[in-house]
């Protein structure tokens, strides 16, 4: 982050629209894309759920449980469905925390700091929020929980009920460790191409992302809906194909590697296999990445 440039509102909600527009923009085996619908949707609902959120997260002052609930209540007046929960719950603190960088330069260790402010803060009206906000998108697969589930009132505040999740829930593990996820695996992962010195597009550095993501462990999101041992079969995938993907980065022969992930795309898609939590994790990284570097 430029230290002579403040974060403001408008650039921030420029780098979430296109981390948002990247999402479908790439080719990320098993998710939809602009090249590849499936489970249901299309490119074109995930784009004006973007747009429909964005006001709603990016509301100056306003609490992280308002943010996450208006965003979800206006993706589903446009998609009619849940598109983007996660992205909503992983942006939404971020942009608070934003928030309190507003007036000053700031790095992203600034944000870090300025976000683990924010997670400290939430209270049991955040969590409310939160909750009726999960409701209202009705997300597949998210059984039930010993404390604090989702489908009774909370009675913590929102840190503390995500705390609870954070060990079967990639998104509430962030809510826990700070977003240590995001400000290091992924944004360091963000960062390799350029450090390189290879230019390549930015949908290669997306790939990259979600790769890093759904190989380094299993995808909350397949273990819900398909049980462990099928997400960790995916993990293991993914991780060969990772490896597979730097080996075309260095010997210049990626167009190749690119059509064996598409034919892995739509194995998984087939059999209704959608990591959709490395999606998220990826998304809001490359919206961090997008303030932080310009990415």
């Amino acid at each position: 982050m430029d230290s002579h440039n403040p974060p403001s509102p408008a650039r921030a909600r420029a780098a979430f629209l296109r981390a948002c527009r990247l999402d479908v923009e790439t080719m990320k085996p098993g998710n939809v894309s602009v090249d590849s619908a499936g489970h249901g949707m299309t490119a074109g609902q995930f784009i004006a759920s973007a747009d429909a959120a964005a006001s709603a997260l990016f509301t100056r002052g306003a609490t992280v449980g308002t943010r996450i609930l208006d965003a979800v209540s206006r993706t589903r007046d446009v998609a009619g469905c849940n598109t983007n929960l996660g992205i909503v719950l992983l942006v939404a603190p971020l942009a608070a925390a934003l928030d309190l960088l507003a007036d000053s330069p700031a790095d992203e260790m600034a944000w870090r700091t300025a976000t683990e402010r924010v997670l400290a803060t939430l209270d049991l009206n955040d969590a409310r929020a939160a909750y009726r906000a999960i409701a209202l998108a009705n997300p597949g697969g998210l059984g039930d929980a010993p404390e604090q589930s989702v489908h009774e009132l909370p009675t913590a505040d929102l840190r503390t009920a995500m705390s609870l999740a954070a060990d079967r829930d990639s998104i509430a593990r962030q809510y826990a460790n700070g977003f240590r996820d995001l400000f290091e695996t992924g944004l360091d992962t963000a960062r390799r191409v350029q450090r390189s010195g290879q230019s390549q597009p930015a949908t290669v550095v997306t790939l990259d992302v979600f790769l890093a993501f759904l190989s380094g462990c299993p995808d909350s999101h397949i273990v819900r809906k398909h049980g462990l041992p099928v997400a960790q079969s995916v993990t293991r995938e993914a991780r060969s194909r990772y490896e597979a993907m730097h080996r075309a980065l260095a010997r210049d022969t990626l167009a190749d590697e690119l059509l064996t992930l598409g034919a892995w795309d739509a194995e998984l898609k087939a059999q209704g296999i959608n990591p959709g939590t490395s999606a998220d994790l990826t998304v809001a990284t490359l919206f961090v990445a997008g303030v932080v570097d310009g990415i």
